[in-house]
C-alpha cells in the first residue's frame, strides 16, 4: 500500500512533553477595532463595491509672526470614492492521528485561525489610518517629534472640543525610545486610559506602541477617522473525509476597512514636506507677470528655499528650452513670446524638499 502523502505540514509535540510554548503570532497586541467606528449593517459578498464619502481637508497652520495674518484656510471637501467588500477566509486541516499523537494540535490550530483572521482585518484598518493626508513635519530627519508637533496635530483636527473626544496615536516601538528622550515629563501617564500598548499622554494624545507602525511616523487620529464596514460574526464550516480521517475547518469573515473622514487622522513625520503641486496662475500674458501657486503634504517649519527654470516651446509638445535670466519666481512673457508655450521647473530645498514641472500654457498677445 503506498504511503499517504500529507498536503500540509504541523509540527507535533510528542506525548512526553508536557508544557507547549506557543509563539506569540500577533502581529500587533494593539486591537485597532475600538480605535475605529465599527458599522455592523454592511451587506454584500465579496468583491461587492460600497460608495463612501471620504471627507478631506487642507492644511492652514502657519506660524507667523507680530503683526502678521493667515495666508492661507482650512477647506473641508468631501469625494465619492468605491471600496471593494473583502472576504477573508482561512483553512486548518488536521488528522485524526495527529491529535491522538499530540492534543494540543487543535486547540492551537484554532486559536490561529481567529489570531491570523484578527491579524488580516487589523492590517486593513491601520492601512487605512495610514492614508492620513494631513501632515505634521519636525522639519528635519534627525529632528525629533516634540511637544510642539503633537500640539500642532491636534490643532488640524479642527476639533470644537477636544475634551470630549479621545485622541490617540500610533507609535512603534523602536520610535517611543525617541520620543519619550523627547517628551520628558510632558509625557504623563493617565490611568484612565491604560490598555495594552498604551504608554502616555501628551497634549491630550494618549500614545499606543504598535509594532508594524512606520519608524520615524506618528498617526494620529479620532475613532471617526476609519469605519469598519462589517458583517457581524465569523461563519465556521467543517468538512471531514471519513477515508482518510482528514478534518478541514474553515473560517471566514465579509468585512471592508475604510478611512470614511480623513479630517480626523495626522502623521508627525521626521522630515520636511514635500512638493506636491506647481502650476502656473492663471493665463499667461506678454506683458503681465505670470507667478505659480506651489502645494505640499504639510507645513514647512521654516521658510522654504526655491530654485526656477523658466523654458518655452512652439507647441505644447515640443522641445522646451530655457529662457535667458528667467530664474525668479515670476516671469512676464516678451512679445517674442505670444503664442509660444512656457512651463516651469520648480525645485524646493531648505524646509522642504522636491521639484516638479508644472504643465505648459500658452502666452498669449498683449491686448
Amino acid at each position: 500500500m503506498p504511503e499517504l502523502t500529507l498536503n500540509h505540514t504541523h509540527t507535533i509535540y510528542d506525548n512526553f512533553v508536557l508544557a507547549n510554548e506557543i509563539e506569540d503570532q500577533y502581529n500587533s497586541k494593539l486591537d485597532l477595532v475600538r480605535f475605529c467606528t465599527v458599522d455592523n449593517s454592511l451587506v454584500g459578498v465579496a468583491g461587492d463595491t460600497k460608495k463612501i464619502n471620504v471627507y478631506r481637508a487642507t492644511n492652514g497652520t502657519q506660524k507667523l509672526a507680530m503683526g502678521e495674518g493667515n495666508t492661507r484656510n482650512i477647506e473641508v471637501s468631501y469625494t465619492p470614492e468605491q471600496y471593494t467588500i473583502q472576504l477573508a477566509q482561512n483553512r486548518f486541516p488536521y488528522y485524526d492521528e495527529e491529535v491522538m499523537n499530540d492534543p494540543m494540535v487543535v486547540p492551537v490550530g484554532l486559536g490561529h485561525m481567529a489570531t491570523d483572521m484578527f491579524n488580516t482585518v487589523q492590517a486593513d484598518i491601520f492601512a487605512e489610518f495610514n492614508k492620513a493626508t494631513l501632515r505634521v513635519y519636525t522639519g528635519a530627519a534627525n529632528k525629533p517629534i516634540d511637544f510642539d508637533s503633537f500640539v500642532d496635530a491636534v490643532a488640524l483636527l479642527n476639533l470644537e472640543n477636544i475634551e470630549d473626544v479621545e485622541i490617540f496615536a500610533f507609535v512603534n516601538p523602536a520610535e517611543m525610545a525617541n520620543l519619550r528622550k523627547s517628551l520628558k515629563d510632558d509625557l504623563t501617564y493617565v490611568e484612565a486610559f491604560v490598555r495594552s500598548g498604551y504608554v502616555g499622554t501628551v497634549a491630550g494624545v494618549n500614545i499606543y506602541t504598535k509594532r508594524d507602525a512606520e519608524t520615524g511616523t506618528i498617526v494620529l487620529g479620532t475613532k471617526e477617522a476609519v469605519t469598519l464596514f462589517n458583517k457581524k460574526g465569523v461563519e465556521v464550516e467543517q468538512e471531514r473525509d471519513a477515508n482518510v480521517r482528514l478534518n478541514e475547518i474553515y473560517s471566514r469573515k465579509y468585512y471592508l476597512a475604510a478611512l470614511t473622514d480623513a479630517t480626523k487622522a495626522v502623521k508627525i513625520v521626521r522630515d520636511v514636506p514635500s512638493l506636491i503641486s506647481a502650476e502656473i496662475d492663471g493665463a499667461p500674458k506678454v506683458g503681465v507677470a505670470s507667478s505659480l501657486n506651489v502645494k505640499f503634504d504639510g507645513v514647512p517649519s521654516g521658510d522654504v528655499t526655491y530654485t526656477y527654470k523658466w523654458q518655452k516651446a512652439a507647441s505644447k509638445t515640443g522641445d522646451y528650452s530655457d529662457i535667458s535670466g528667467a530664474t525668479n519666481a515670476t516671469y512676464e512673457p516678451q512679445a517674442a513670446d505670444a503664442d509660444k508655450w512656457i512651463r516651469c521647473t520648480v525645485k524646493a530645498t531648505a524646509n522642504a524638499k522636491g521639484e516638479i514641472i508644472t504643465a505648459p500654457k500658452q502666452v498669449a498677445s498683449a491686448s
